[in-house]
């Protein structure tokens, strides 16, 4: 009976434990759309400073360069990001294979990593039915200048998407469109 009733709490510990594990853990974050929106709003006092501004557009920068979406037709990146918000990819159009089109860039998220110190970086697109999103969509904004508690999942890097060939519009089609296969979060109001 002792056994049963130990090997019964036991159990009850792990799952408990295990559904802890679960629970996603939270950050702070803010998204801007460039980078004086930032500077305006660090804080020596803060969780960011203005140098974290500077490192973390730089960092914006080179993620966007690298994992942007990618799409075969300008008409197909509009599609997906609205009028205006797409251009050409400057090193895959210069190989002479024909053009490529991914979103511009339209700000940037930043963020706290978890246990303090150091800032993290994630580059903002615009989404075609209104907002921003991340590179591959998982996390939404309805504006920039906001901020609040997010998943810190939000600054996984994207996949890399450089080099690779751009998406058809069967493709776009078959994930669901922009992010269709991420998880959506959304952030700011």
């Amino acid at each position: 009976m002792k056994r049963s009733r130990h090997v019964a709490l036991a159990l009850l510990g792990a799952a408990a434990f295990g559904v802890a594990g679960c629970t996603e853990e939270k950050t702070e974050a803010s998204a801007f759309a460039d980078k004086a929106s930032c500077l305006a709003e660090a804080s020596p006092d803060g969780w960011f400073s203005a140098a974290d501004c500077e490192t973390a557009f730089a960092e914006a920068q080179k993620l966007h360069d690298e994992t942007a979406p990618r799409y075969e037709s300008r008409e197909l990146c509009e599609a997906e990001h609205g009028e205006g918000a797409c251009g050409g990819d400057a090193a895959a159009n210069s190989g002479g294979g024909g053009s490529v089109f991914m979103p511009l860039l339209m700000g940037y998220m930043i963020g706290q990593a978890l246990g303090g110190g150091r800032v993290m970086s994630q580059p903002v697109v615009r989404s075609a039915g209104g907002g921003f999103a991340t590179p591959n969509g998982g996390t939404r904004f309805s504006n920039l200048n906001s901020g609040g508690q997010i998943s810190a999942s939000a600054f996984n890097k994207a996949p890399v998407t450089k080099g690779l060939a751009p998406m058809t519009k069967a493709q776009v089609q078959s994930r669901g469109g922009f992010g269709g296969s991420g998880a959506n979060r959304a952030v700011g109001g």
